[in-house]
């Protein structure tokens, strides 16, 4: 027979030039605790701007990425087991990983990923908007698939 013991479990946080600030959880029977393998994400993520700085295909792949990472961060999942798991197509998923590889999140060689320490700064990556055939042909990922998706067999051969 388990027993279940209930504490009144409170948290002070206590920021620089803060007042202290007192949180008591609301469900004390369901604090979280880490057993076996767990995931983290540094507060700077958040408070230095990294989150308002990612598509949201970005932080899909992010967040999955740094979940499945083991403690070095580094990952093997295939890019359409990824897909698969956060509902997004190839094109969407190849545009957002090397998003976060331009703003140095994220590293890859091919096969395996590896969630990177948070940079100093956020990596700004501005893009040139696509204005003419030619740039969507060259740059957008979903126009080269659809041009891809259009060849016969017979000319993907040549």
């Amino acid at each position: 027979m388990e027993t279940v013991i209930l504490l009144r479990l409170t948290l002070i946080f206590i920021r620089q030039g803060d007042a202290m600030i007192e949180k008591t959880p609301l469900v004390s029977h369901r604090i979280r605790t880490i057993n076996g393998s767990f995931a983290w994400i540094s507060h700077r993520f958040l408070r230095q701007g990294f989150w308002g700085s990612l598509t949201h295909h970005e932080l899909l792949v992010y967040l999955f990425l740094v979940i499945v990472g083991d403690r070095q961060g580094i990952s093997y999942y295939s890019f359409d087991k990824i897909c698969s798991l956060v509902a997004i197509s190839p094109d969407e998923y190849i545009v957002a990983r090397d998003g976060l590889i331009d703003k140095d999140l994220l590293s890859f060689d091919g096969h395996l990923f590896q969630v990177l320490s948070l940079p100093e700064q956020i990596m700004s990556t501005p893009r040139s908007p696509l204005m003419t055939k030619e740039d969507m042909q060259r740059e957008d990922p979903a126009t080269i698939h659809q041009i891809i998706a259009r060849c016969s067999p017979r000319d993907r051969a040549r």
